[in-house]
């Protein structure tokens, strides 16, 4: 299938590995032009090499902390500046610890703030004047199962990608009217390296468990008996950033093999 995003500007946060960068591979595959961004330099720029050599697209490579001011502006900015406009904004974070409420400092609840909702509504800010003059643009927030279903222990992300759901979906009637589209993408458990460290995390808190022993408990949770697959993921990111997707929005929706047990 054709997805048109040829001549699209997207910038995707957090994208030096995980999710973030199975999603920039995938808009790279259909042709978009890339700004991605992420905390640590090296990685990100072996990325960006990667990218460019496999899809053979522009591809801008920013180190920033999205979680500290001025930056989301910084990389916004430089993108623009770069290819013109931005077309497709991806926000997306890597998971705060794990905890729950009494084992949480307000120091760890100002950061994973900044981290997942903050980060998201900066980034938001400074792209959506130039989508609303193009009267085109795609918004997707990478959020979490746990915006619909709470996993145990993970109170701050729990708590703040609901918040990031309930300001996707609000925005979402707002710019509705400028042909902007905002959705929000729930991944499950993935095959990812922030999923193997909070499997290591629960693995070290249970006595003789092991990393497997948590990997397997999950998978028996999993309709689909198994784990998903950064690609499986990317793939719905790239219909919605697209025109296919212009009548879907203020929509959340899991990739999760099954996991979430509710009708809606």
């Amino acid at each position: 299938m054709e997805f048109g995003l040829h001549d699209k500007v997207a910038l995707v946060a957090a994208s030096s590995q995980g999710l973030g960068r199975a999603i920039a591979e995938e808009l790279a595959a259909e042709g978009a032009s890339l700004v991605l961004c992420a905390r640590g330099a090296e990685r990100l720029e072996k990325t960006c090499n990667a990218i460019v050599a496999s899809a053979g697209v522009t591809v801008l490579g920013i180190s920033a902390d999205l979680a500290a001011a001025g930056d989301a502006e910084r990389v916004v900015k430089a993108g623009i500046e770069r290819f013109g406009r931005i077309d497709i904004l991806v926000t997306n974070a890597g998971g705060p610890p794990a905890g729950s409420f009494e084992t949480l400092t307000p120091e760890m609840w100002e950061d994973a703030t900044r981290l997942l909702l903050t980060s998201v509504l900066n980034l938001t800010r400074e792209v959506l004047p130039g989508m609303k003059e193009r009267r085109w643009g795609r918004i997707l927030n990478v959020t979490s199962i746990a915006a619909k279903q709470p996993v145990d222990n993970l109170m701050l992300s729990n708590s703040l990608r609901a918040a990031v759901t309930g300001f996707a979906r609000t925005l979402a009637n707002e710019v509705a009217p400028y042909g902007i589209t905002v959705n929000n993408i729930l991944p499950g458990y993935t095959r990812t390296e922030r999923v193997e460290e909070l499997a290591q995390s629960m693995a070290q808190r249970e006595s003789g468990a092991t990393t497997s022993d948590v990997r397997a408990r999950w998978e028996q949770q999993i309709p689909m008996r198994r784990l998903g697959e950064p690609r499986e993921f990317a793939a719905l990111a790239a219909f919605l950033a697209s025109e296919r997707a212009s009548y879907i929005t203020g929509s959340s929706i899991a990739v999760d093999g099954g996991w979430i047990r509710t009708l809606i």
